[in-house]
C-alpha cells in the first residue's frame, strides 16, 4: 500500500530544461564570485569536480564534505571562504534564475492535498545543492521546505543519484518499505534508479532528461498534469 510520495525537482517540479538552468546558474555563480578574483571557467570547473565528488561519494562523509574537499583541491584551501558567500548567493541572486521556467506552476494544492491525506512526501532532489538553494527554487512554484516531511540536500546526505542507496538511506530516514514508496522523476537513469532499490517509478515525459536515448516503456510515464489527476484521486490513508 502506497504510503510515501517522492518528487524530483528539476525538470519534474520545476518545469525547465536542464541544460537552460544550467547555463543560467553558472552566469550567476561566475558573476558573483567575479568581484573576488575568481577566474569564471576555474570557477565552473571546480563546482564540476565538487558534483563528480558527490556523486561518486560512498557514504563515508556528507555530500558536503566530498564537494568541498574536491572544490578546494581544485582552488586552493583559501576557498573555503566561498561557503559563506555561496550560501547568500542561493538566498538572493540565484532567485534570478527562476527565468529558466518554461511555465508558470504552482504545486502547493498538489502537495499540500497529499499530506492532508496522510501521505509522507519528500523531495528527493539530487543532494547536490545546500539547503538554501533548494529552498529558493522551491519559492519558484509556490512551494517552500516546510510542504515536505523530508528533503534531501548536500548537507543531510552521503550518496547522490543514481546510486540505489541513496533511495534505501531515505527510506531508512522516513521508516518506510520500499514497497510503500513511489518516485517520481524526469530521468531514467537518476531517478529510476529508485526501483532497482524496490520502490515503484513514475517518469514524468515533459522535461525528460534522457541523453542516452534509453527505452522508457519499463516505466509508468506520462505528463505531469496527467499524474496529477492520478495523485488527486488517491484516497486517504
Amino acid at each position: 500500500m502506497l504510503h510515501a510520495i517522492l518528487f524530483d525537482l528539476d525538470g519534474t517540479l520545476l518545469p525547465f530544461w536542464q541544460d537552460d538552468f544550467i547555463h543560467m546558474y553558472f552566469k550567476a555563480l561566475v558573476a558573483c564570485a567575479a568581484p573576488m578574483g575568481y577566474d569564471g571557467g576555474q570557477l565552473v570547473d571546480a563546482v564540476w569536480k565538487g558534483t563528480a565528488a558527490m556523486v561518486a561519494n560512498d557514504g563515508s562523509v556528507t555530500n558536503r564534505q566530498a564537494f568541498w574537499e574536491a572544490f578546494t583541491q581544485e582552488l586552493g584551501i583559501a576557498a573555503m571562504a566561498l561557503e559563506s558567500i555561496l550560501n547568500d548567493f542561493y538566498a538572493r541572486e540565484f532567485d534570478a534564475v527562476r527565468s529558466v521556467l518554461r511555465e508558470p506552476a504552482d504545486h502547493s494544492r498538489l502537495i499540500g492535498g497529499l499530506r492532508q491525506k496522510g501521505y509522507q512526501v519528500i523531495l528527493a532532489t539530487n543532494p547536490i545543492f545546500p539547503a538554501v538553494a533548494v529552498a529558493t527554487r522551491l519559492g519558484w512554484v509556490g512551494l517552500s521546505e516546510e510542504d515536505f516531511d523530508y528533503i534531501t540536500t548536500y548537507e543531510n546526505s552521503r550518496r547522490s543519484k543514481p546510486n540505489p542507496d541513496y533511495y534505501r538511506d531515505i527510506l531508512e530516514h522516513i521508516g518506510r518499505e520500499p514497497g510503500e514508496c513511489l518516485m517520481i522523476g524526469n530521468n531514467p537513469v537518476d531517478d529510476m534508479a529508485a526501483v532497482q532499490a524496490g520502490l515503484s517509478g513514475y517518469l514524468a515525459t515533459d522535461y525528460i532528461e534522457n541523453p542516452g536515448g534509453l527505452p522508457v516503456d519499463a516505466y509508468p510515464h506520462g505528463t505531469f498534469q496527467a499524474l496529477t489527476q492520478e495523485l488527486e484521486r488517491l484516497p486517504a490513508l
